[in-house]
């Protein structure tokens, strides 16, 4: 009995810290459960979904506005 005792024993963690990298990690990518926005949340229109899906589903999808996110020359050696 007394061997089991100290075979349980040594089985225990005694590092303080065991844990903290997964347990760091994971607050990392949890999504705040309350959030505090600036701005009011956008309603949702169930019309306005229900008309997406619909062109959607029929293949007239608007299309969305180009952007242009960069300006000037690409990258490489300079002219």
């Amino acid at each position: 009995m007394t061997a089991a005792a100290a075979l349980a024993a040594g089985c225990t963690p005694t590092d303080a810290t065991l844990g903290n990298a997964v347990r760091t990690t994971m607050a990392a990518q949890v999504v705040n459960p309350e959030p505090v926005y600036d701005d009011a949340i956008p309603t949702t229109d169930a019309a306005k979904a229900a008309a997406a899906v619909d062109r959607y589903r029929t293949d007239r999808v608007k299309k969305p506005d180009t952007i242009r996110t960069t300006s000037g020359e690409g990258g490489g050696t300079p002219r």
